[in-house]
């Protein structure tokens, strides 16, 4: 396993479709194991792929720090309800925006050994969800803002 460098905005990578992942094969059992720990290791929620530069449709996910998720080819199925709130990017370090997102999600994905589940999470989950899948599709976050980007720092100065 390896910590994998995190691409940040302006990086071309971040703005293309990603492809779908038709086997498991040990370059992308290494590459999920990889993702897992980058994401770890940069204290985030979610990683896609293409954040660490492969354009697969392969997303990382951990709402808690203790219940990895892991979504192969991701197809969201449904979505209900509507929350707003501060984003933040792993590849927009330093900056954070506010974005309304659906409250429900509900996704339609396959495991590392291929196989079909449904996956469905509210309030942050969903929020990461719909955040990472838009990732698949070549979209940051900071299209979806509304207002300008803040630095993370003065969010947390106004937390405490």
């Amino acid at each position: 396993m390896a910590i994998r460098k995190i691409r940040e905005m302006g990086d071309p990578v971040l703005n293309k479709q990603c492809k779908e992942v038709t086997e498991i094969t040990p370059r992308i059992r290494d590459l999920i194991d990889d993702m897992f720990e980058t994401l770890y290791e940069a204290e985030g929620v979610g990683l896609a792929a293409p954040q660490v530069g492969i354009l697969k449709r392969i997303v990382v996910i951990d709402v808690t720090g203790e219940d990895p998720i892991l979504l192969i080819n991701p197809k969201l199925m449904e979505t209900s309800g509507e929350q707003e709130g501060y984003e933040g990017c792993l590849s927009v370090p330093g900056k954070s925006g506010k974005v309304t997102r659906p409250n429900y999600a509900k996704v339609l994905a396959y495991d590392e050994n291929m196989n079909a589940f449904e996956l469905e999470g509210t309030e942050l989950l969903a929020r990461a969800i719909c955040h990472e899948l838009d990732h698949l599709d070549g979209h940051l976050y900071v299209e979806k803002v509304d207002g300008p980007l803040v630095n993370t720092a003065d969010l947390s100065d106004e937390e405490d």
